[in-house]
């Protein structure tokens, strides 16, 4: 993770993937209720100064780091995962001739 981006970027992103995690229902789930509490709470207003907003940045970056790893992993795992004996035509197909 190079930089961070924007705050509202990431809590895109976030609830992206949240939404690929869950399924359709995913504004029904506590985890997206708490993501959009957490950044309801830590946006910087005109009246204060939140110091813990580029933690809080950090680690839903993080957070979105992980849910993408855990997705790309499965559907490698999926694609490539061994399923007993395969055919020759398969086989030339999996490595690209």
């Amino acid at each position: 993770m190079a930089a961070l981006g924007a705050p509202l970027r990431t809590l895109r992103a976030l609830l992206r993937e949240l939404r690929h995690a869950t399924g359709r229902s995913y504004r029904d789930s506590p985890a997206y209720r708490h993501v959009l509490a957490a950044f309801r709470a830590h946006r910087v207003t005109s009246e204060k100064l939140c110091r813990a907003q580029q933690e809080l940045h950090f680690q839903a970056a993080t957070y979105l780091c992980l849910l993408r790893s855990v997705r790309e992993h499965e559907a490698l795992h999926r694609e490539y995962h061994g399923r007993g004996e395969r055919s020759p035509q398969e086989v030339a197909g999996l490595v690209g001739f």
